[in-house]
């Protein structure tokens, strides 16, 4: 941590979030010997950096932390759009005449990025998820998965679990291939011999390599304003201090812009840095929740996850997951209500574990028309170029979201007794899981920002990281797959940037 700013580094990584702390990782462990920092535009929230804010035990302080992620702009109560606790809506130009628009579409700041308040699911993309291009991308996908401490077994033990698995696996698991029926959840979280239960935050992702590396600087509070591009070369950042208002040059041999799939193509745009399909192809997931009370499970196998220390969160009925597939394109969760992050039914409710919440999400039909679109003579709260978001549902669309309600009903009544006569679908955003704003392709052709390893094309010593990344239309949580990509584009930049002399080979 930091207040002073370099005058040159090797490489500035933009944004703290988990790809952000993935190039940070893999560069400590591959080229101890560059100079890093970090640029993160919010508040440290605690200690270490980038801690999830569920680790924080006091209620109080939990809140507190989830208060300052929600930057300069947060409206007040009167807004009625759904938000969770620790983000903060875009205030205008969510949606244009005749359009769907996203109303709920959502950012935090703050050292971690919403690795700090994530629900913490890792799913592997499947089918037409799987990014077609990238050869090694399951190799990739375990490397994502160690830097994050993804397992599958942090709710073996559940009382509920098996059965919850059963009756789902009873009505999908016939028509699925090997590895893609009903399985528990890969959860970034780590149980502990005491039945405490943490969760992985970008700390987990920077990682020890990270944190004794003499040569990464971590600055909060420091807003990027723009790249300094010369002669195609991006060749530093303008970067302006939040505490005092002071602006700093920083020169950069390498810059790696990862604030999410809003910020990123936002800052390209205010950095002259414009290819045809910037902001373009976003891709946000319809969701579709419900709840139900599992049906013959017995107040006493419920009390028996009542033992001291035993986590609130998932504990009796685990998390479990119903995976995409062309054929079903939708994602599906099922946990234990409280776990849920959005509230499905009073708090009053009897036996814990035994009312679950659904939530099912739809892959989206990708249309380069579904964009942001920067304005140059507006800002926003921090002074950069304002957004309106153009988003439209096809008909295909429409189509995929009834048949996630159908099946989410199915699901529900395999399991026990609805609580609801029909499912809720969230409002556009509720995701969080925005996409291809800054998507990678094979070749340059107009239809993608970046290559295969994060380059953005036609601009040297640039790439871009994050959810917006992802080229393919995906129902499951992207998370573990834009680490994957930002692995690989971190691997690309420790071997391709020059030796320092003096260095080891």
């Amino acid at each position: 941590m930091s207040r002073n700013f370099p005058s040159r580094v090797d490489v500035a990584i933009v944004g703290s979030g988990p790809t952000g702390a993935a190039y940070a990782r893999v560069l400590s462990e591959l080229r101890p010997d560059l100079d890093l920092v970090t640029f993160e535009v919010g508040p440290l929230l605690a200690d270490p950096p980038g801690l999830h804010v569920k680790n924080i035990v006091d209620a109080e302080e939990r809140a507190a932390a989830q208060r300052r992620s929600e930057g300069p702009g947060a409206l007040g109560a009167e807004d009625r759009r759904l938000r969770r606790a620790g983000t903060y809506l875009l205030p205008e130009g969510f949606q244009q005449p005749g359009e769907d628009g996203i109303p709920s579409l959502a950012m935090s700041s703050n050292v971690g990025g919403m690795g700090a308040h994530w629900t913490a699911a890792c799913p592997r993309p499947g089918d037409s998820e799987v990014i077609p291009f990238i050869d090694d991308l399951d190799e990739l996908l375990d490397e994502a998965g160690r830097l994050l401490g993804v397992s599958s077994h942090a709710f073996d033990d559940a009382p509920f679990a098996d059965e919850v698995r059963a009756r789902l696996a009873s009505i999908f698991d016939d028509s699925r291939p090997t590895g893609r029926k009903v399985q528990p959840m890969p959860l970034a979280v780590q149980t502990h011999d005491d039945g405490r239960v943490t969760w992985s935050g970008s700390d987990v992702v920077y990682g020890e390599a990270t944190r004794t590396n003499p040569r990464h600087t971590l600055v909060p509070e420091a807003l990027v304003r723009q790249l300094r591009v010369h002669d195609g070369t991006v060749t530093g950042v303008v970067v302006r201090d939040l505490v005092d208002g002071s602006d700093h040059e920083v020169e950069a041999g390498q810059v790696v812009v990862a604030a999410d799939g809003v910020r990123t193509p936002q800052l390209l745009w205010a950095s002259g840095i414009r290819p045809r399909a910037l902001g373009r192809y976003l891709n946000d997931q319809s969701q579709v929740i419900f709840a139900a009370r599992l049906r013959d499970v017995s107040p006493r196998d419920a009390a028996q996850g009542e033992e001291p220390g035993k986590p609130a969160i998932a504990w009796q009925s685990g998390v479990s997951w119903v995976p995409f597939t062309d054929a079903e394109p939708f994602h599906g969760q099922v946990m234990q209500l409280d776990a849920s992050p959005v509230p499905l039914a009073a708090d009053d409710v009897v036996e814990p574990g035994s009312i679950v919440g659904l939530g099912w999400f739809c892959a989206k039909e990708l249309q380069e028309t579904d964009r942001l679109e920067f304005d140059d003579d507006r800002t926003d709260s921090y002074g950069m170029p304002a957004i309106r978001v153009h988003y439209t549902l096809t008909d295909g669309d429409r189509a995929t979201l009834d048949g996630a309600r159908e099946m989410v009903k199915r699901a529900a009544l395999a399991l026990g007794d609805p609580l609801d006569a029909e499912p809720i679908t969230l409002p556009a955003g509720a995701s969080l899981h925005y996409q291809g704003t800054v998507r990678m392709g094979p070749v340059d052709d107009g239809t993608s920002v970046c290559d295969p390893r994060s380059r953005v094309w036609g601009v040297d010593a640039l790439r871009v990281a994050g959810n917006g990344v992802i080229p393919t239309s995906t129902a499951c949580n992207p998370t573990l797959t834009s680490v994957a990509l930002a692995v690989a584009g971190a691997r690309d930049l420790a071997t391709t940037y020059p030796k320092k002399e003096g260095s080891q080979p």
